[in-house]
């Protein structure tokens, strides 16, 4: 979720003053969109900009919602620098269909679609058994798909549906691929690198940063903390991966990002904010080739080589919250999130 509508959100659910003061400070550093960080790219690079020059050939990709939005132009731009792109998708019709309008314009792409639910753990095993039984290598795993701001619901393993689908669902699919991302980083020589989308709503989460014991607390809860403890967990996630790749001596990173403020579908549960949005957005936000550039910067840039536990904004490194440095807090949400998805 983009700063801009962030801003928004803060305004219309009545945050505290200091809160917004901060989401002012970031808008500053972010605009205008011409600016330049040190990586020579700004908020209006794309994802074809971003990877200019760059050859993916040979490399195999995982794209989580991958059938719509930034997902969708992620899984094209990797296609079209000559990667393998796994298309995971909820929907089945309509990850065939990108697959078809990417083919039309790229015919020697190579992707293949395979379903994914996120919010079920069931069928987050079934895509990675069924993967793994393919037999293929794994070199890029981008965690893309996500909800927001989702009404108070329940996923199929009764899990609060926004941390269900943001953060348990990657979090178990990235820990039964992980065999197969090592062993192809180790045969290949190859960095193996792992991307997780957040966003810049991690910064709005609850006081306790993640609510462990209340994570499916209705009565306390709040669909924008809510979301904004989910993408927290992505950060978290990201940075104690980077903590165990580099005691195990894997040639893996992984990486969080924020990816921009990006007119996708993703405020459906707010209609008011997303009808504000909807007028403004043309003027104001990113569209999905600039959305997607953070992520195909981080996923294949050589810039990004040996980068690992960092956060990215604007194709360039950023700041992430002082919770999101919080090593104890990591560790904790790495057991909790194993307790989740591996119950004794």
């Amino acid at each position: 979720m983009g700063i801009l509508v962030n801003k928004m959100i803060v305004r219309l659910k009545g945050l505290r003053t200091q809160k917004l003061f901060a989401v002012d400070q970031n808008l500053g550093k972010m605009w205008p969109f011409g600016w330049k960080g040190p990586s020579g790219f700004s908020p209006r690079s794309t994802a074809e900009q971003v990877t200019q020059g760059i050859d993916a050939t040979g490399l195999t990709a995982i794209v989580t919602g991958a059938s719509s939005g930034i997902g969708t132009e992620t899984t094209r731009v990797l296609a079209l620098r000559g990667a393998h792109v796994i298309m995971a998708v909820r929907n089945m019709d309509s990850g065939r269909k990108v697959r078809e309008e990417i083919l039309k314009e790229i015919p020697t792409a190579k992707i293949d679609v395979m379903q994914l639910d996120l919010s079920s753990m069931e069928s987050v095993r079934k895509f990675a058994s069924e993967f793994v039984s393919l037999g293929l290598p794994l070199n890029l795993l981008i965690n893309n798909a996500g909800i927001m701001a989702a009404p108070f619901m329940l996923s199929q393993d009764n899990i609060e549906m926004q941390f269900a689908t943001n953060h348990v669902g990657h979090f178990l699919l990235t820990d039964l691929v992980l065999d197969t991302m090592k062993k192809t980083a180790r045969e290949s020589n190859r960095e193996g690198r792992i991307v997780i989308l957040s966003s810049e709503a991690h910064r709005f989460t609850y006081r306790e940063g993640i609510r462990f014991d209340k994570i499916n607390d209705e009565s306390g809860y709040n669909s924008i903390w809510a979301y904004g403890q989910s993408k927290l967990a992505n950060v978290l996630h990201a940075n104690e991966l980077t903590r165990h790749f580099k005691e195990e001596g894997a040639n893996i990173t992984a990486n969080s990002l924020h990816p921009g403020a990006i007119m996708t579908n993703l405020l459906r549960f707010h209609s008011v904010i997303n009808s504000v949005v909807t007028m403004v957005g043309r003027f104001a936000l990113k569209n999905v080739q600039q959305g997607a550039a953070t992520t195909c910067y981080v996923a294949l840039h050589p810039q990004v080589k040996g980068v690992s536990g960092e956060y990215f904004m604007d194709s360039n490194l950023s700041k992430a919250s002082s919770y999101a440095g919080d090593v104890g807090l990591a560790k904790k949400l790495w057991d909790f999130s194993l307790s989740l998805t591996n119950p004794k």
